[in-house]
């Protein structure tokens, strides 16, 4: 099929314009930074007794999420899904990215999953919600979800009333999707359905734009510098939820969370702000 959803009215290579590396200067280094990185902060969180990782919330050895506390009673806890297009990574590459939420008083939570093609995008969506009623059992209090890419997607997917049970969603005050795929369809499009087994009923079914728009506050974070089907994704979700959308200036689609280690910038102010 060919998915006409572009507002730019030509004809797209779909797989070109999904593919971020390939515009990213210095692309592939990011993956080891983000592990040399990850690993000296989940290390010196270990030593300050601050870190629980690996701790299961299914039964399968990717069901598992990483916890960090605050140096002081927290304030909450922050549940972080990560990105690689429901294909790849899982969630210890992105600890050292906890610092701005931990700083500021917080419970950090990062969730893995298990990864297309072992299962279904709608499988990965329903292991999120078991990871964050688990998360948010053990951890009383408020919750606000970030999640980047494809975690932008399934932080989203939260949102939709049949997915978590009535005590947990009342507990979320926030939902930030960054850089967020919200309209599944144009996937059909790429080589990457080959692992998603995605008809367009099932993609239509966990595409966050055919959801009900969410009494929760959400704003949808992307970069400027974006490829611009993301900037297409990033408007289409927050024009069906009516809802705060931000553009960065000089950022792409791998350094766009740069701002969730940092505890003053203008990512986490909008993660954290009140919402009373």
């Amino acid at each position: 099929m060919q998915w006409q959803g572009s507002t730019r009215g030509e004809p797209v290579d779909w797989d070109d314009a999904y593919a971020n590396a390939a515009y990213i200067p210095g692309a592939d280094m990011y993956p080891d930074r983000w592990r040399s990185d990850a690993d000296d902060f989940r290390t010196r969180l270990a030593v300050l007794n601050r870190a629980r990782l690996g701790v299961m919330y299914g039964h399968g050895t990717r069901e598992i999420v990483d916890l960090f506390q605050p140096d002081k009673p927290a304030q909450g806890t922050m549940i972080f899904v990560h990105g690689g297009y429901w294909r790849r990574f899982d969630g210890s590459l992105w600890s050292h990215f906890s610092q701005g939420a931990l700083n500021s008083g917080w419970t950090v939570a990062m969730p893995t999953y298990d990864l297309a093609p072992r299962v279904r995008i709608a499988d990965i969506t329903r292991q999120i919600a078991q990871a964050v009623c688990v998360v948010a059992n053990e951890h009383p209090g408020p919750l606000r979800l970030v999640g980047h890419s494809a975690g932008g997607h399934l932080v989203a997917r939260m949102l939709d009333p049949e997915v978590l049970p009535p005590e947990i969603s009342t507990r979320i005050e926030k939902v930030v999707p960054i850089s967020p795929v919200s309209d599944l369809r144009p996937l059909l499009n790429t080589t990457m359905n080959d692992d998603f087994k995605m008809d367009e009923a099932a993609a239509k079914a966990e595409s966050p734009v055919f959801m009900a728009p969410p009494s929760t506050p959400v704003t949808v974070w992307v970069g400027a510098d974006e490829r611009p089907v993301f900037l297409d994704q990033a408007r289409w979700l927050a024009d069906a939820w009516g809802c705060e959308r931000i553009e960065v200036p000089g950022k792409h689609h791998f350094d766009v969370i740069d701002g969730l280690k940092d505890p003053d910038s203008p990512l986490m102010r909008s993660i954290l702000a009140s919402t009373a």
